[in-house]
């Protein structure tokens, strides 16, 4: 899903253009939806290059660095994969890789080849990629720039545009390759399976998702019993109040297996909302009732932390807004879906089960 450049005004985090607050009606709030929800399966979350902070002000230095795997492997190539726009795509050098996502281009450093990527996205915000060039712009790809550096593969999602750089790239004779972008947990495996093999070493991606999931399962087997059996309720708010956006996270928001995999439930898809997004109102918010509100970092610090937080309307009546309950995780990570991951769920599980809670 890409965003219509006639939205407007420009989101200073992020770069993209994004519809002020609208009135209410199913139109307009479908507008709003439509543009978050490609803000976050792109992983924006903003256009700093600099490592996120935490909202409780502590640098999360592991979460700002990928661990690649001990042994480097060797590639076996030329290798032909399936692209997942319906192409076929030959590789047969990875010497000069360029990941056109954050989330495809932890995949490709952890597995071991961080020394042959030549270029970032703007969401690629971790300690090892931070000072390679970038090649986007809010997410829209420069095809001249990816050119210039003559690579030998690069790897997009079906959200990577605009269709004319693509096509752009592809017509020079460079290998693109086109992955499904990731929704919830079961598609970690997938996605690291499929770069793994686009770039001759399919064992290490076996060994890669086999790490990734057992530390997944690790971090779930810390989750504590809920003494009176009920499942914390917690919903997902997307908000950048610089470019008034303020919306709540359905079924299709992307943070529903994260939250089920931290033991919570989904308050937004708990209450009817089956839809990615919804424009927030008091009448949503209350069906929703939250016990606690996962936030994106910047989306929190946008419209001034807890204590702006609850005076968008609905937000202070909540459990979670008279307890100020919030989890936040730094939004370059937080739905990527890929061998961080489990660190995402340990942020959820430990802000989550504190006693009290972030925010207070």
């Amino acid at each position: 899903m890409r965003i219509s450049q006639d939205f407007a005004p420009t989101d200073p985090d992020t770069g993209r253009t994004a519809r002020r607050r609208p009135a209410p009606g199913r139109a307009a709030a479908a507008l709003t939806a439509a543009v978050a929800f490609a803000l976050v399966l792109t992983g924006c979350g903003g256009g700093d290059d600099s490592a996120p902070k935490s909202a409780s002000g502590k640098s999360s230095a592991d979460a700002d660095r990928v661990e690649p795997l001990a042994a480097p492997p060797a590639p076996e190539l030329p290798v032909t994969v399936d692209s997942a726009d319906g192409t076929k795509v030959t590789i047969d050098s990875t010497d000069r890789i360029v990941p056109l996502t954050g989330s495809l281009s932890e995949i490709v450093f952890t597995l071991g080849f961080g020394k042959q990527v030549v270029a970032r996205d703007i969401t690629a915000t971790f300690e090892q990629a931070e000072k390679l060039p970038v090649v986007t712009r809010a997410h829209d790809v420069s095809a001249e720039s990816v050119l210039s550096l003559k690579p030998t593969i690069v790897l997009a999602d079906t959200t990577t545009g605009p269709s004319e750089a693509i096509d752009q790239i592809r017509d020079a004779g460079i290998p693109l390759l086109v992955v499904e972008p990731a929704k919830g947990l079961d598609d970690v495996g997938r996605r690291i399976d499929t770069v793994a093999e686009a770039l001759g070493v399919p064992s290490a991606g076996t060994e890669l998702k086999e790490r990734t999931e057992k530390r997944i399962a690790d971090v779930q087997k810390s989750i504590p019993d809920h003494a009176d059996g009920k499942k914390p309720r917690v919903a997902f708010l997307y908000l950048r109040g610089s470019a008034s956006v303020y919306l709540l996270g359905g079924a299709e928001s992307g943070a529903t297996s994260l939250l089920e995999a931290a033991g919570a439930v989904d308050a937004g898809k708990e209450s009817g909302l089956s839809k990615d997004f919804t424009a927030i109102t008091s009448e949503a918010l209350a069906k929703a009732a939250p016990d606690a509100i996962l936030l994106m970092t910047k989306g929190f610090e946008s419209v001034g932390g807890m204590d702006g937080l609850v005076k968008i309307p609905g937000i202070a009546e909540t459990p979670a807004g008279m307890d100020r309950r919030v989890v936040t995780v730094d939004d370059g990570v937080l739905l990527n879906y890929g061998p961080r991951t489990d660190r995402v769920l340990t942020e959820i599980v430990e802000q989550l089960y504190a006693k009290g809670g972030k925010g207070r």
